[in-house]
C-alpha cells in the first residue's frame, strides 16, 4: 500500500499529516499558551515528513492559520488545507454559518491570512441544515470557478451527502470522525475508497474503548511492537485504506515525534484483523 495519496488525482502528499487545531489556545480560542512550541511544532512537520498540513479558519479564529504562515511560509513542498462554515463567540463555542457570502468571504480571508493566491485544498465544515444546498455547493463551484481554490472537500457528511455535491463540483476528499473506535463512517470510506476520494479522519486518536484497556487488543499489540498505543492505532488507520489520510494533532513537540513514528509501523492482515473484528 503507498505511502502518499494524490489530492484531486494532483496534489501527491504523505498520507500521515497534521491538524493543526490543537496549536491555539485553550477551547480552540485565542493565541497559544507557549507561541514559541507552537511554532516549534510547525517548523518540525516538514523534517519529520509531514507534507499535508488541516487547518480552518475557526481555529482561533484565525490563530491557527497565523500561526502556519509564520512558522511554515511559502509552503515549499506542502500543502495547507483549510476549511470554512463555523463562527465563533468563545471557547468551546462553534456556530455553523454556511451562506454563501459567508463562505466565500472566508475563504478570501484565508488566502490572505496563509498569504497564498490559492488554497490547495478548500474544504466545506459542514453542511447547513438552514441553509439551501445548492446555495452552499454552488458557493464552493464558485470559489473552484474563480481559482481561489484549487480543490474542494467536504466534512461530517454520509455517502449521500457526497454524491449530492459531486453534481454540482468534484469533491476531493472528505474529513469525517474516524478512528478504531468510532467507526460509523465504515461506508463512507469504502465510497471514498472506491471514487478516489481522500478521506481524512479528525479525532484519529480517540478513545478507543475496550481495546484501550491493559491487556485489550490494541494494548497488546502495542507491546508485542515495542510501540505505543496511538501508534498502532494510526497505523491501523492507514492500514484500513490507501485513501486514508489521518491528521493526528498535538501541542507538544513529544507528542508530535511520537505520532510521525506511525508511518513507519507496518501491520500484517492479522494484526489488523485483530482490531478490526473488535468493531464487525
Amino acid at each position: 500500500m503507498s505511502n502518499t495519496f494524490k489530492i484531486g488525482g494532483k496534489i501527491e502528499v504523505n498520507r500521515l499529516g497534521f491538524g493543526a487545531m490543537q496549536v491555539t489556545g485553550p477551547g480552540v480560542w485565542g493565541p497559544p499558551r507557549d507561541h514559541a512550541q507552537a511554532i516549534r511544532v510547525l517548523k518540525r512537520l516538514p523534517a519529520l515528513g509531514i507534507n499535508f498540513i488541516d487547518t480552518a479558519d475557526s481555529y482561533g479564529p484565525d490563530v491557527s492559520e497565523q500561526l502556519i504562515r509564520e512558522a511554515l511560509h511559502p509552503y515549499k513542498g506542502l500543502l495547507i488545507a483549510t476549511k470554512a462554515g463555523f463562527t465563533r463567540s468563545g471557547p468551546d463555542m462553534w456556530h455553523i454559518n454556511c451562506r454563501p457570502d459567508h463562505l466565500i468571504a472566508s475563504a478570501k480571508k484565508s488566502l490572505q491570512k496563509l498569504g497564498v493566491e490559492q488554497i490547495a485544498l478548500w474544504q466545506l465544515h459542514r453542511i447547513d441544515s438552514r441553509v439551501p444546498r445548492a446555495e452552499q455547493f454552488g458557493a464552493v463551484k464558485q470559489l473552484l470557478d474563480e481559482g481561489l481554490i484549487a480543490h474542494a472537500g467536504l466534512s461530517e457528511v454520509s455517502v449521500l451527502d457526497i454524491e449530492q455535491a459531486r453534481k454540482v463540483f468534484p469533491v476531493a476528499t472528505v474529513q469525517n470522525s474516524y478512528n478504531l473506535a468510532d467507526r460509523e463512517s465504515d461506508d463512507v470510506v469504502d465510497y471514498c475508497q472506491a471514487n478516489g476520494i481522500g478521506f481524512i479522519p479528525y479525532y484519529p486518536l480517540g478513545g478507543s474503548g475496550e481495546l484501550t484497556r491493559a491487556g485489550g487488543s490494541l494494548d497488546k499489540l502495542a507491546k508485542a511492537k515495542g510501540v505505543t498505543q496511538g501508534q498502532v492505532a494510526l497505523a491501523w488507520l492507514l492500514k484500513r485504506s490507501p485513501v486514508m489520510l489521518p491528521i493526528p494533532g498535538t501541542s507538544k513537540l513529544a507528542h508530535l515525534e511520537e505520532n510521525a513514528g506511525a508511518a513507519s509501523i507496518s501491520l500484517t492482515d492479522a494484526e489488523f484483523a485483530s482490531l478490526d473484528r473488535k468493531r464487525r
